[in-house]
């Protein structure tokens, strides 16, 4: 299991970005959270098998029609068993 934490920037507030991701981590099998951040970006904790992570990735470059991402800081690492489940925070 391996665990990615991302940053997206661009326009990716106001366009359901969260519940696209959401509605992505389910389809893989990936737990963990996404949320917005106050600072105008949209971060996620992500765990799951390394292929499917990269899949989510991929997905996140794309994002829902209205979003425009610029760019992704991506931070990989071994998984921990942390999440049961994959959550939207508020």
């Amino acid at each position: 299991m391996s665990r990615l934490s991302l940053k997206i920037f661009g326009q990716v507030q106001g366009v359901n970005f969260r519940y696209f991701v959401y509605n992505q981590a389910i389809k893989l099998n990936i737990v963990g959270w996404v949320k917005n951040a106050a600072d105008g970006i949209v971060e996620a904790v992500l765990e799951g098998k390394e292929e499917d992570l990269k899949k989510m990735l991929e997905s996140c470059y794309q994002g829902p029609s209205y979003a425009k991402v610029d760019k992704i800081e991506e931070q990989w690492s071994e998984g921990i068993g942390e999440f049961k489940e994959f959550k939207i925070k508020y």
